[in-house]
């Protein structure tokens, strides 16, 4: 691992202490000023109940998740994690192909960019959790040719699939839009045709739009799987075990926090796989042309 990684591993690492620090320093601060500061109450309480200790939290994953439990909080979390992690990945990778697709052909046809565009926008403020349901009750009456059955597990895939298109169609249309047209025009002088300008000149420049943007996409696809698991009510996901810890908050609220953090967690996992394959991808082009 170069300096720079772990670089980047050190100030990570550092970020979750420092948030760990803020975390008890609040509670702290909260239980001095008795929870008001000059007559306002805090904006959270920083009790127990509502903010358990951290070590609280760590010392909760090692515990049994039930009482007269043999599995561990730890091992459901990490069953929860896994499930919940194939099904963003799968909707993240439906979303680079769905957005990929929609940006060539934008790119391609003007037409299509000015009819398209808007509504790839537009299907963005449409609430998850109004939509959760009528996929999975629409996906309910399907019948796939090699699936079988619609799951409920597809419902998942397909609304991260769906918060996962949109950066992809816009950064990659972005991307394919970048080359100059000097070197479009120098394609055509050499009589290439749209596809071979298309692989050669202008997904190679895409490249540096397409980084940022995948990244947005798997954090998308992470917040569509767990909002799916919830409003659908699929079970084995992060999301369900939020819910089900959730009702327990009140006599053991640290168990909650161990679901979000796995939470938090897979996201920046997801993140950090996207991660390594842009530096895989960008590791041969110039310096100023990754820029």
């Amino acid at each position: 691992m170069t300096g720079a990684r772990w670089r980047t591993v050190g100030l990570a690492l550092l970020g979750f202490v420092m948030l760990a620090v803020l975390w008890e320093g609040y509670k702290w601060f909260w239980g001095a000023v008795d929870g008001s500061v000059l007559g306002w109450d805090l904006p959270a309480s920083g009790d127990d109940t509502s903010m358990p200790h951290v070590w609280t939290v760590v010392e909760r994953f090692g515990q049994p998740e039930l009482r007269g439990s043999e599995r561990t909080v730890g091992a459901a979390v990490l069953a929860g994690a896994w499930f919940t992690f194939r099904m963003a990945m799968g909707g993240f990778l439906i979303g680079v192909v769905v957005g990929l697709a929609l940006a060539v052909v934008m790119q391609r046809f003007r037409l299509a960019e000015q009819g398209l565009l808007p509504y790839v926008i537009l299907s963005q403020t449409v609430p998850l959790v109004a939509l959760a349901p009528l996929v999975a009750g629409w996906g309910g009456n399907l019948s796939l040719p090699i699936l079988g059955e619609w799951e409920s597990w597809m419902s998942v895939v397909v609304i991260a699939a769906y918060l996962a298109f949109f950066p992809v169609a816009v950064g990659a249309l972005r991307g394919l839009q970048s080359p100059s047209r000097a070197s479009v025009e120098l394609m055509r002088s050499y009589a290439c045709p749209d596809r071979k300008t298309l692989w050669k000149l202008r997904f190679p420049a895409a490249l540096p739009y397409l980084a940022p943007a995948l990244k947005l996409a798997a954090a998308a696809a992470v917040v569509g799987a767990i909002v799916a698991e919830i409003s659908t009510g699929t079970k084995g996901g992060i999301g369900r075990l939020i819910i089900e810890y959730s009702r327990e908050a009140t006599g053991d609220p640290a168990k909650v926090y161990t679901a979000v953090i796995a939470a938090a967690l897979l996201g920046l996992l997801v993140a950090g796989i996207v991660t390594a394959f842009d530096t895989v991808a960008m590791r041969n082009r110039p310096k100023e042309t990754a820029a």
